[in-house]
């Protein structure tokens, strides 16, 4: 479950006010305006979501990107590569949401023709909450898949040295009736903009999380950040983490692992790696009855005997839905020190940050 807990001093904000000030302020960086709008939406739906760690949260630092730490803020995703249902995507050094929409897109439509397409990118950059990127492929009746490297803040199993990314995967499954299914998460315990929430919040992480930095387990999230993310399944979640490191950053030629920068120094710009997947379902099975025993499996998960400690049992994506829709009507809660970086953001950019303001 990726929904954070609830603060007390946190302040509610409308989806309308966070979505003015953002694109306002990515636009004063000099992107374009659709780039901004798409931008901005990535991480307005991530704190909709509830997904705090990959929302406004990073304001302050695409920011910086944009304006001092080399991201071209109008940089162009192109097809350098076509085979057809085969690409590759150089992203441009743009905002890694821009080249990742751009080719999650070019996988959609070569799916159309070729029923299963996928797209290799280089030349990229942070590109936020995944799960955003294969749920485009669901209004299609596609089955949409999305993997990314990141900086190393994890280590092999057995060692105790940042090298390897915690490297996510989101694939989205349609469905009839029910939700769809969502899956989003990386092969850690949790993200480091997760435990920058949990600090952000005096709030102590779960165990299972981090490491300290001499590779002692930790609740306490400050410690956390100067150490390592803990992998899910001990050698399991590592393995897991290579894989996907390789098949988001070797396909296009990205960098890959400590080629990516540092949790220290700070990323390179224009070196990220992704991979994006798109299959017709029809290409296979009949989309009605795919998305029909989709429901099923839903309501076999909804239906299941429950273990002490437990009110409900939910399917990838669903927390995350509940949460977008109470969102929605009862606005974001975000906590001071994340609304303080955005409205101060968006002063240093030149933008009005007055809808964000007591």
């Amino acid at each position: 479950m990726t929904v954070y807990p609830e603060g007390e001093n946190e302040r509610r904000v409308t989806a309308a006010a966070l979505t003015a000030v953002v694109t306002q302020t990515f636009r004063r960086c000099g992107m374009s305006g659709e780039d901004a709008e798409l931008l901005t939406e990535t991480l307005v739906v991530a704190d909709l979501r509830g997904v705090h760690s990959h929302g406004v949260l990073r304001v302050p630092d695409y920011v910086r990107k944009l304006t001092t730490e080399g991201v071209d803020p109008q940089g162009r995703p192109r097809v350098v590569r076509d085979n057809g249902c085969a690409l590759v995507v150089d992203g441009g050094n743009s905002m890694g949401q821009i080249g990742a929409a751009f080719a999650m897109g070019q996988a959609i439509e070569r799916a159309r023709t070729h029923q299963v397409a996928l797209a290799a990118v280089r030349g990229s950059n942070h590109c936020g909450a995944m799960a955003y990127f294969p749920m485009l492929a669901l209004s299609e009746d596609m089955i949409g898949v999305a993997a990314t490297n990141a900086l190393p803040t994890m280590a092999p199993w057995g060692g105790a040295e940042k090298i390897l990314g915690i490297n996510p995967l989101a694939v989205a499954i349609p469905a009839g009736e029910e939700r769809p299914i969502v899956y989003d998460a990386a092969f850690s315990g949790s993200s480091h903009g997760k435990l920058r929430v949990y600090d952000q919040k005096g709030l102590e992480i779960p165990a299972g999380w981090a490491f300290d930095r001499d590779g002692r387990p930790t609740t306490d999230a400050a410690r956390a950040l100067e150490g390592l993310l803990q992998p899910i399944g001990a050698y399991k979640g590592t393995g897991l983490a290579l894989v996907m490191g390789v098949f988001s950053a070797l396909l296009s030629g990205a960098a890959y692992g400590t080629e990516l920068g540092d949790m220290v120094a700070g990323p390179r710009a224009g070196e990220d790696g992704h991979v994006f997947m798109a299959i017709r379902i029809a290409a296979f099975e009949d989309p009605a009855r795919f998305k029909a025993r989709v429901d099923g499996i839903v309501r076999e998960i909804h239906a299941c005997r429950r273990a002490p400690g437990f009110e409900r049992i939910y399917v990838p994506g669903e927390p995350e839905a509940l949460a977008e829709a109470r969102y929605r009507k009862q606005g974001i809660p975000l906590n001071p020190e994340t609304l303080e970086g955005v409205i101060g953001a968006a002063r240093s950019a030149g933008a009005d940050p007055a809808p964000l303001e007591p």
